[in-house]
């Protein structure tokens, strides 16, 4: 049976990871894009053999692996080379995220997916059926960028503009997490949304 899927989103340093990693505390099964993105391109699988003879070999490491290094440069740098990257790997991600969800035994599954909305939201994502997005204002994510990787005022902004907008982000939400508060704050409205999750899992929502 397919489980029951919430997606986890939220803008740069607004909290995401804390709130998904509450939710898997209180019994969810967890699923982060970001690792899976990782394993979709170990040494040996087809993507990384294709990233190869797109690139070139100079943008692999000498173990196999690919130099996230070089090949963020070089994305960030030529927008299609990201196109052509993100057309590569994005549908291997979501189908082995849907499929990793659909084997769950948990009472429901959280997939925590950073750039949701700029990867098309729920139109790209048919089998998630509950969007929580964690929110701040945009002036809390710079305090939190320049506190936490030690960014300055201009490159916080910059990361922040990188992404999709908080309205954007709001705008595909069916549960709106504001993080503003404290950690025990946020546990809290973790506690409350698993009660939700698992009665919606329950009755088939």
């Amino acid at each position: 049976m397919d489980r029951f899927v919430v997606a986890v989103t939220g803008g740069i340093a607004s909290g995401k990871t804390a709130f998904a990693d509450a939710l898997h505390r209180l019994g969810a099964d967890l699923i982060d894009a970001d690792v899976v993105a990782r394993e979709v391109v170990e040494p040996g699988s087809e993507a990384l053999t294709r990233i190869a003879e797109h690139f070139g070999p100079e943008l692999l490491l000498p173990d196999g692996r690919m130099d996230r290094v070089a090949m963020r440069a070089r994305v960030f740098a030529d927008e299609d080379a990201r196109t052509w990257l993100e057309g590569l790997l994005h549908p291997l991600i979501r189908a082995r995220m849907q499929a990793m969800a659909a084997a769950s035994d948990a009472p429901y599954v959280v997939v925590v997916i950073p750039l949701l909305a700029e990867g098309g939201g729920r139109k790209n994502y048919p089998w998630v059926e509950r969007i929580a997005v964690v929110d701040v204002p945009e002036s809390v994510q710079a305090e939190r960028l320049m506190a936490r990787d030690k960014a300055d005022a201009d490159m916080a902004r910059k990361m922040i503009a990188a992404q999709a907008t908080r309205a954007q982000r709001l705008a595909i939400a069916d549960d709106v997490v504001s993080n503003t508060s404290t950690l025990a704050r946020l546990e809290g409205v973790a506690r409350n949304l698993d009660v939700l999750y698992r009665s919606l899992a329950v009755v088939g929502v």
